[in-house]
């Protein structure tokens, strides 16, 4: 089991900045060498979630939304298993809970099919 704790989200203005920290825990981390696939997802109001951003195991490889490329940037350390998620130039439509998630498979984890799932943090974004 991977138990992930998301931490940073809160209220900023329209082109502020906010960082969000995502820490993994448990057996399945301990017990693999090149880490976990790791990413974020965020759910608005009355919308859909949706992928944000992704980093591989390894930390080589990273993918964005289209919506958030240039402004968003996803960082992982894996010697303290943990997945950072810089935003930039935040607009009031970034306002939403944001749900770090993580894989072994890097091919799930831009899906809702991926393992695990920490319980979100809010970030809100005013004009």
């Amino acid at each position: 089991q991977v138990q992930l704790v998301e931490s940073g989200g809160g209220l900023v203005q329209t082109g502020e900045s906010l960082r969000l920290s995502c820490a993994a825990s448990g057996r399945t981390v301990t017990r693999t060498l090149r880490g976990l696939a790791m990413g974020w997802f965020r759910q608005a109001p009355g919308k859909e979630r949706e992928f944000v951003a992704a980093i591989s195991n390894g930390g080589e490889s990273t993918d964005y939304a289209d919506s958030v490329k240039g402004r968003f940037t996803i960082t992982k350390d894996n010697t303290k298993n943990t997945v950072d998620l810089q935003m930039n130039s935040l607009k009031p439509e970034n306002t939403a809970v944001y749900y770090c998630n993580a894989d072994l498979d890097w091919q799930v984890i831009e899906t809702s099919r991926a393992a695990y799932w920490g319980q979100g943090t809010q970030v809100t974004v005013s004009s």
